[in-house]
């Protein structure tokens, strides 16, 4: 298999890699062969994927958004994957220029990629970290140098707590986190489930193991309530733990896809 010029030495190239499935999903050109074979064989169970990963974006983008709205001009993005079209800094530095972007990923594809894009932007920074390891995450010297925890920071798990199983503990994780931020600190969270599918569960379960056993990553499908533990400690803004169409949205939710609705989303603001 030919190694692609972006492509970081030291990686297997013959694994597929959620970042990259994700990437490809989006239409994005930062995936190899081996990811789309994993991402086919997942949409055979569920071929709404692609439409679901675009309405995550989305969000996301409709969040940064609303959080600059709301005087923060600082992120932090755990989970960031690799920077395609309309990423964090785009949008945050658009609403507000000189906003402030930390990127945190543990896949060295997502770190290396995102430190070619961000290059020459002053604002942003990559650190190659684990969520399940927060106390580590976050005495990395880009986020000392680059965000004041002692002000407001926008917390983005956007994609990433589905692939975390209860025994890492992504409660704990969450937690730990969450207290290192300031009042006022928004968290932003987007979560597989199997709640609002359009297909059966034990269709949807086909995907699961897809990359339970080809990608060699568990996805975690939680409900709502278990999703809204992930809020302890914060105030969910308006309108609460909704499926991914129905926050704040700029089009009529009747009109998405109905496999946009097989995911939860929430905002809330850190007491």
């Amino acid at each position: 298999m030919e190694r692609p010029a972006w492509a970081p030495q030291g990686i297997d190239i013959s694994v597929p890699s959620v970042s990259r499935i994700y990437d490809y999903y989006l239409g994005g050109s930062h995936n190899f062969e081996v990811d789309r074979e994993a991402a086919r064989k997942a949409m055979e169970f569920l071929p709404g994927l692609p439409k679901i990963m675009q309405a995550n974006r989305a969000f996301m983008r409709r969040a940064v958004r609303y959080a600059v709205d709301e005087g923060l001009t600082q992120f932090l993005d755990i989970g960031s994957g690799i920077p395609t079209f309309g990423n964090v800094h785009e949008v945050a530095q658009q609403a507000s220029p000189g906003a402030r972007v930390v990127y945190v990923d543990h896949d060295p594809v997502a770190v290396a990629h995102s430190r070619a894009v961000l290059e020459g932007n002053p604002d942003t920074a990559v650190v190659a970290a684990d969520l399940r390891k927060p106390r580590e995450l976050l005495r990395s010297p880009e986020i000392g140098e680059l965000l004041d925890l002692e002000r407001p920071v926008a917390l983005l798990l956007v994609a990433v707590l589905h692939f975390i199983e209860d025994a890492d503990d992504p409660y704990g994780a969450v937690a730990e986190l969450s207290e290192a931020l300031a009042p006022g600190s928004l968290l932003i969270v987007t979560h597989a489930t199997y709640e609002g599918m359009p297909i059966s569960t034990e269709q949807a379960g086909g995907a699961v193991d897809v990359y339970r056993n080809d990608v060699r990553n568990p996805l975690i499908m939680r409900s709502r309530e278990e999703i809204g533990r992930f809020f302890q400690g914060y105030e969910v803004v308006e309108p609460g733990i909704v499926q991914m169409p129905v926050w704040r949205p700029q089009t009529a939710p009747e009109d998405e896809d109905p496999f946009t609705f097989a995911g939860y989303v929430g905002v809330g603001r850190k007491a």
